[in-house]
């Protein structure tokens, strides 16, 4: 997939150690949050793990945020992270839109557990945390969707997804256009074709045929859902795993930004 991304910006200091993405998230985090220290920042700013690398760096720091996909009282401050991450043109693409992925992931933790216990109640549920991290993120959003003409597609995927679960009456409209090259471009039946059309499924906030998108594209290629479970908590379990699956794809030496 061409994402048109921009080349990634030659550093020219050194002021921290470890790993190559670990410096430029700091150095990110440094000029953006100036004297402020989240808590899931010491991983920046403290001594380094010797064993890092970029890769394991990143497993690390994300889990700090969002650990093992469940929010706990921290998690929101974590989110703030990530929201400036994503939106310093610093900051390769490919690690943008793993950035907002993660804020749709914890944004949507309640719907997309609730699905995959039922008839269960999540084990590891905190609703109190659960509402402050999406909070945290619906505070975020409006200022990431400003950002659409001047991102790349890969992170326009990642955002449209964040469109449809904080709806609006101007964002919900103007999605339709911003996704036509998509839909031109990628038909029904491919990854990025479906995820481009589901979303705008969504977007027209009609239950019957978000419904009905839901179980015919569940049936065919992704994991089932209880039909019992509220359709909006099934359709964002269903975005969540396309969205994880367009972005393994980018994270593949041909995709990569």
């Amino acid at each position: 997939m061409d994402t048109h991304a921009e080349p990634e910006l030659p550093r020219t200091d050194t002021i921290a150690s470890g790993p190559p993405i670990r410096q430029l998230f700091r150095d990110v985090i440094a000029d953006r949050l100036p004297g402020r220290r989240l808590p899931q920042a010491a991983m920046l700013f403290d001594a380094e793990d010797p064993f890092w690398d970029d890769r394991s760096f990143l497993g690390d720091f994300y889990n700090e945020i969002l650990h093992q996909d469940t929010c706990q009282p921290a998690t929101a401050d974590g989110l703030v992270l990530l929201a400036v991450l994503a939106a310093d043109d610093r900051i390769p693409a490919r690690h943008r839109f793993q950035a907002v992925h993660l804020l749709f992931r914890a944004a949507t933790v309640a719907e997309r557990h609730l699905v995959e216990t039922w008839p269960d109640n999540p084990r590891h549920a905190d609703p109190d945390s659960e509402a402050r991290a999406r909070n945290a993120v619906q505070a975020r959003t409006p200022d990431l969707l400003n950002r659409w003409s001047a991102e790349c597609p890969a992170v326009r995927l990642a955002l449209a997804g964040l469109a449809v679960v904080f709806p609006t009456d101007r964002t919900l409209p103007a999605l339709a256009p911003r996704l036509q090259g998509f839909t031109d471009q990628h038909r029904q039946g491919t990854d990025i074709g479906d995820y481009v059309r589901f979303v705008l499924v969504l977007a027209s906030r009609d239950e019957d045929r978000i419904l009905t998108a839901t179980e015919n594209l569940t049936d065919a290629h992704w994991t089932g859902t209880a039909r019992e479970v509220p359709t909006r908590a099934r359709a964002l379990h269903l975005l969540g795993q396309m969205l994880a699956k367009v972005g393994a794809e980018l994270a593949q030496p041909r995709g990569r930004q």
